[in-house]
């Protein structure tokens, strides 16, 4: 039903579209491009989000272990068509429908030697046929809260399919409390790896050129992953420049439309990346990112950092921009992120439900400079203090060879 769903929708959205195209001839190309080479590990991700919890035990993995296959699928095409060639993966594959006989063609093939599962992907048959096989499947940095279909009297049967993990890692103390209560024992804390990967990006971050002609001496807000409902708020400030900051603006989506709707409503000299050999960059205020892969190294250059998504499904990734030392602003809808719970409660980040809350936090961060530093000093003490997730899981994972 779920995949019939999806072709219908495919007809009208372009995300499902590329979802049914993505798996059209899936087991052929399989069967043409793979071939088993000594001890396999299979990491599976839902998308781009997942994938970068995952990127940490995989890449540790290949380090501590060179001779290791690996095989990494992806549910959504986001994360598979940025992804698909991942050079510390032998092999990049969208994951098949979840249906028995596809688990059962998709394991004959693959033949992995034990199968990572990163943060939410419970597919019953997938599991099951694993289990079957005795082939061992762990669970990296998931999350669960009380209020999940889980645990609720019409989800409490599905928790048998959790007892396919030989090991669940979890982010926190009410995940594994969560668990064990209900009967799912094989548990550990181990935090979330993410914290690993955004220290090691941090650490290794590239210079981009334009951004620092962009930026001058000015203070400068960056503002990632964000969707219409943040833009729309922030260009309320920016067009009305109640302060002199510069912005930066990477929105979630960067296809030219969406840009050209930016671009449009901004009442002050602006300025797109990909027109950065034509215009001088020191002369707009506001420097529109139209590609992708850039974000993490763009919050370097800035003081104050906003992060969308908190006014749709959830914020994006919070301490790619706190490992930098700044304060962070997001959208009302961060409750279901354990870290940005903790940055609130430390201090170091701060939601707004609209624009008039956002106008007090920016002004605040602009004009009381030690106040805006020691909410960065909080929000980057925090992440530091957070690492070391991805050497507990990957030690765990090397006992399974």
């Amino acid at each position: 039903m779920y995949g019939l769903f999806i072709c219908i929708a495919s007809l009208f959205n372009s995300k499902a579209a590329a979802w049914c195209r993505g798996r059209k001839g899936l087991f052929r190309h399989i069967e043409a491009t793979y071939e088993k080479k000594g001890r396999t590990v299979w990491f599976h991700c839902a998308s781009l989000g997942e994938f970068e919890q995952g990127r940490p035990v995989i890449e540790a993995l290949k380090e501590r272990d060179p001779s290791l296959q690996v095989v990494l699928t992806f549910f959504s095409p986001s994360g598979y068509e940025i992804r698909r060639d991942y050079p510390q993966a032998d092999h990049v594959y969208y994951l098949p429908l979840d249906t028995r006989a596809h688990a059962r063609r998709f394991l004959d093939f693959i033949r992995p030697d034990l199968a990572v599962f990163v943060k939410y992907e419970f597919w019953y048959f997938f599991l099951t046929t694993l289990k079957e096989r005795e082939i061992p499947v762990v669970l990296i940095s998931a999350l669960f809260r009380p209020g999940q279909w889980f645990f609720r009297w019409y989800g409490r049967p599905f928790l048998k399919v959790m007892k396919s993990f030989r090991r669940i890692f979890v982010q926190d103390e009410t995940s594994e409390r969560l668990l064990k209560e209900c009967g799912v024992d094989a548990v550990e804390v181990s935090g979330d790896t993410r914290f690993d990967r955004v220290i090691a990006i941090a650490s290794a971050r590239r210079e981009i050129p334009v951004a620092g002609a962009f930026c001058g001496d000015r203070t400068v807000v960056v503002a990632g992953s964000t969707w219409k409902e943040d833009e729309t708020l922030l260009m309320k400030y920016i067009n009305r420049r109640v302060r002199p900051y510069k912005w930066i603006i990477a929105p979630h989506e960067t296809d030219p439309a969406h840009v050209q709707w930016i671009m449009e409503r901004l009442q002050v000299p602006a300025m797109r990346y990909s027109e950065r050999e034509e215009k001088d960059p020191a002369e707009a205020e506001v420097l529109v990112i139209d590609n992708i892969g850039m974000l993490s190294s763009l919050y370097a250059y800035g003081k104050v950092a906003y992060i969308g998504g908190g006014f749709g499904s959830g914020i994006h990734n919070v301490p790619e921009a706190a490992v930098y030392g700044m304060p962070v602003l997001f959208g009302p809808r961060y409750r279901k992120f354990r870290e940005a719970v903790d940055l609130v409660q430390l201090g170091g980040a701060f939601p707004v439900t609209d624009a008039g809350e956002a106008e007090q936090w920016l002004n605040r961060f602009y004009d009381d400079i030690p106040a805006r530093e020691k909410a960065g000093a909080v929000a980057r003490k925090y992440v530091l203090a957070s690492a070391g997730s991805t050497g507990k899981i990957v030690n765990n994972l090397l006992t399974f060879f």
